[in-house]
């Protein structure tokens, strides 16, 4: 382990630079460091008289930052931590503008280009899309990965984001992707805060970086706290950096290289930096910088008071020993400026942070103003007392926000409900305008929604010929991936048993062998890893399939997918995507932990992933052709019990595409519409037989996608016959079934096609237990199918239907 904690002096004589120039290099650092802390200072106090909601703030990390932007170069990246304001200043990532507009939740993107005021401050990224979604030249600019408010939730993606730089340094093939990397010679940047280092992703991470040996600096930030929680509460012995040191690298192996040293300490963080990014540029080959003695003066953010849990002495060391402070004394001992000259400075950071906040300010109440303003000038024209509290309360408004102006807009709606009046009108469609207006504001872009959605992809229909073979539906994959293998030398795919054997089921066999280890691979048994693999390469490019081998496996990685891919396109407001494909399979395997069906936590947690649930390989490798020409992350869960079922092998097997988000029906009928997916839909197609023997006709449409569903709304259609509605599938009761009754009886308006009540069938409450008996009376069964469809039958006719019990 490098042990810098030392204090360090600079031979001025022998430095590169001339004085002068040195002076002022210095000078700035000082200055920039000056305008941060105000910057935190300034901002607490915003929140604390109300006009702003919260705040977190970087101050105590002022030098660190400062030293490790000065190697942070064009290309690289950052996946960063909500401590990392002075950084992300130094690098041009936000501005003091910016970032006041963003503490205020400015939602126009030019005045907050991180998240359009989606994301509370010190949440910062680069924008990485053009207004239509692409792809921004990444080697000409500072790259900054969205952050996210889950601590450690940003170590998952450097795993990519690195691996990205090892694959276009070493395959050639990808040399003609000269806007994501310049010959992997970029670095990633990582920060995490001491505490943070206690959770599961950040030792999931830092194995799997170990073993890929990519270039990644890691910086760990070390106040000695986790909000109130101290480190020796936190960590073994305390102390991050000595639990590592079995990572370190030696004549035994690979691994990385540490560093420690002082946060106070500016030369030798200097020195360090410019050490770990040499180290890991030049070697490919990964460091960590842990840095201790930080400062955290106003405490966690501006919920709490650090003065509730810090001792006396432990707060008079951190006076003592603050950052700045310290910075400032050595300029003074080295005689680099005078008192008078450091006053200056001082002055004019303040003057120009309090200028940008109320020019921040100034802007949103600007945005707030017209808003306010036409609602006035409307309200005015109205002459009805209903109006007179409403239009006098937003006359008098001094603390701004559209809430406060369409809370009372509202109102008078209301009030006017039944009433003719001039100026209602022109209200209502003002309303309506800004409705969309706000739409834009707070809630679109959950997808990308570009030219390359994969909603515009046009369907093409599975080709068969005399001459098309049958085949195990697995095989039908292996060409799929096979194909698309061959055409596009961005697709990777990775996972637990992927790469050597072809996965569990055979999708990938044969196929490390053809197209090599870089592009198919093993991974260990850590799926917040897989994940984050694929998220992070994504964002610079490529087109992973990240494998989870089963479904309920999934579940272990949901804070990256929920947290962070999921989310990532409404956070930046559309200006990032990864478009990775997140490949499993479940459904109908036997046992407790391989139940493979929590479609309920799958649809609550990840708006904003396409959830595909394909009833066969065909189906599944269509997906997989529609999704990898598009640009919008997916999950594909494929059926467990169908990769040995037979299927004819398409004659267009890479080309054909299975449309995102349509339902298909696969059996007409008379008497009740059955909607399912996956498996559980063999299920419902074996009872036919047993159905019509009683005189019943049932019509079965397909979901084959959950997130979007039936687009074209084939079900309400289905009703509109029918006039009767059956959901099966094997998630929980009031899981995926109460979101598909949803959609067809509310969005749909099915409700009005209805002459009886909407029914599901679903598995038990409780996890299935091992064996086909276990499963037979846990999960529905073609008896069961029989049987609720002949009971909504007997509700309606019991001469024709008599009761079965």
């Amino acid at each position: 382990m490098s042990n810098t904690q030392t204090i360090h002096t600079v031979d001025l004589n022998n430095s590169k630079l001339s004085f002068d120039d040195f002076r002022q290099l210095i000078l700035s650092d000082y200055s920039l460091a000056v305008k941060s802390r105000v910057v935190s200072l300034l901002g607490r106090k915003e929140v604390l008289t109300g006009k702003a909601k919260f705040g977190i703030f970087g101050d105590g990390k002022e030098l660190a930052q400062i030293a490790v932007s000065k190697v942070f170069q064009d290309g690289d990246w950052r996946s960063g931590y909500y401590r990392d304001q002075t950084f992300a200043f130094a690098t041009g990532i936000t501005s003091i503008y910016h970032f006041f507009s963003q503490l205020y939740a400015n939602p126009d993107l030019e005045a907050e280009p991180s998240s359009g005021g989606r994301q509370m401050n010190c949440h910062f990224s680069t924008q990485l899309l053009d207004e239509h979604g692409n792809w921004l030249d990444q080697t000409k600019q500072k790259n900054s990965a969205s952050d996210i408010s889950t601590t450690g939730g940003q170590m998952a993606r450097i795993l990519g984001l690195g691996l990205a730089s090892k694959m276009y340094r070493e395959n050639r093939n990808l040399d003609y992707l000269k806007y994501f990397s310049d010959n992997g010679n970029e670095v990633i940047f990582c920060s995490i805060g001491n505490a943070s280092t206690s959770e599961g992703v950040f030792w999931e991470t830092i194995n799997a970086v170990g073993v890929k040996q990519i270039p990644v600096v890691v910086s760990i930030w070390d106040d000695g706290y986790g909000i109130s929680v101290p480190n020796e509460i936190q960590t073994t012995k305390g102390d991050i950096s000595e639990v590592l040191r079995g990572f370190q690298r030696d004549e035994k192996g690979a691994g990385f290289e540490i560093f420690k040293v002082k946060g106070w300490d500016y030369p030798a963080l200097c020195e360090t930096y410019e050490k770990a990014a040499k180290f890991a540029r030049e070697n490919h080959q990964p460091c960590i910088v842990h840095v201790v003695e930080m400062t955290q003066p106003q405490g966690h953010s501006s919920s709490g008071s650090h003065e509730r849990y810090k001792s006396d002495e432990r707060l008079a060391w951190e006076v003592e020993f603050d950052c700045n402070l310290k910075m400032r004394s050595w300029i003074l001992e080295a005689g680099i400026a005078s008192e008078e000259d450091l006053q200056l400075i001082e002055n004019e950071a303040k003057d120009f942070v309090r200028k940008e906040q109320k020019r921040a300010w100034t802007d949103l109440y600007k945005t707030i103003q017209v808003d306010l303003q036409e609602a006035i000038d409307l309200l005015t024209t109205i002459k009805h007392d209903a109006v007179e509290i409403p239009l006098k309360t937003l006359q008098s408004l001094t603390e701004l926000s559209l809430k406060d102006v369409y809370v009372n807009v509202r109102r008078v709606l209301r009030d006017l409900r039944a009433v003719s009046i001039a100026g209602k009108q022109e209200l209502i469609e003002w309303y309506k305008e800004k409705q969309e207006l706000n739409y834009q504001r707070y809630n679109d872009l959950l997808f990308s929604n570009t030219q390359n959605s994969p909603l515009l992809v046009e369907e093409q229909a599975p080709a068969y010929s005399e001459n098309s073979i049958t085949v195990d539906g697995r095989e039908v994959l292996n060409a799929c991936f096979k194909y698309n293998f061959e055409k596009d030398e961005r697709i990777v795919a990775f996972g637990e048993d992927v790469g050597r054997i072809g996965d569990v089921n055979q999708g990938f066999a044969g196929l490390q062998e053809i197209f090599g280890e870089q592009r198919i691979f093993d991974t260990g048994i850590r799926e917040t890893a897989i994940i984050g693999k694929g998220l992070g390469l994504a964002l610079r490019g490529l087109r992973p399939i990240a494998e989870i081998q089963y479904l309920d496996y999934l579940i272990y990685a949901l804070p990256v997918l929920s947290d962070d891919l999921a989310s990532l396109s409404y956070r930046t407001k559309g200006r990032q995507k990864a478009p990775v494909i997140i490949r499993t399979r479940g459904h109908r395997l036997e046992g407790i932990w391989h139940s493979g069906s929590p479609m309920t936590t799958l649809l609550g947690s990840l708006r904003g992933i396409h959830i595909c649930v394909p009833r066969n390989m065909t189906q599944a490798a269509g997906m997989y052709n529609t999704l990898l020409k598009s640009d919008e992350p997916a999950l594909v869960v494929e059926c467990l019990n169908g990769y040995r079922l037979k299927e004819k092998m398409p004659d267009n097997v890479g080309e054909f595409t299975v449309p995102i988000g349509k339902a298909e029906l696969l059996k007409e009928g008379s008497d009740v519409t059955v909607v399912s997916y996956g498996s559980t839909l063999r299920v419902v197609q074996e009872a036919t037989m047993e159905l019509e023997k009683l005189g019943i006709s049932i019509e079965i449409i397909d979901a084959q996608c959950l997130q979007p569903f039936d687009r074209d709304q084939i079900s309400k259609q289905s009703l509109s016959k029918t006039n009767k509605l059956l959901v099966v599938d094997e998630d929980f009761p009031g899981g995926a079934s109460s979101y598909l009754l949803q959609q067809i009886v509310e969005v749909q308006k099915g409700y009005y096609e209805l002459d009886g009540q909407p029914r599901t069938l679903t598995a038990k409450a409780h996890r299935p237990p091992y064996g086909s008996d276990g499963d037979y009376f846990t999960k529905p069964s073609v008896d069961d199918v029989v049987e609720i469809v002949y009971e909504m039958m007997n509700e309606s006719n019991t001469k024709d239907f008599p009761s079965l019990f």
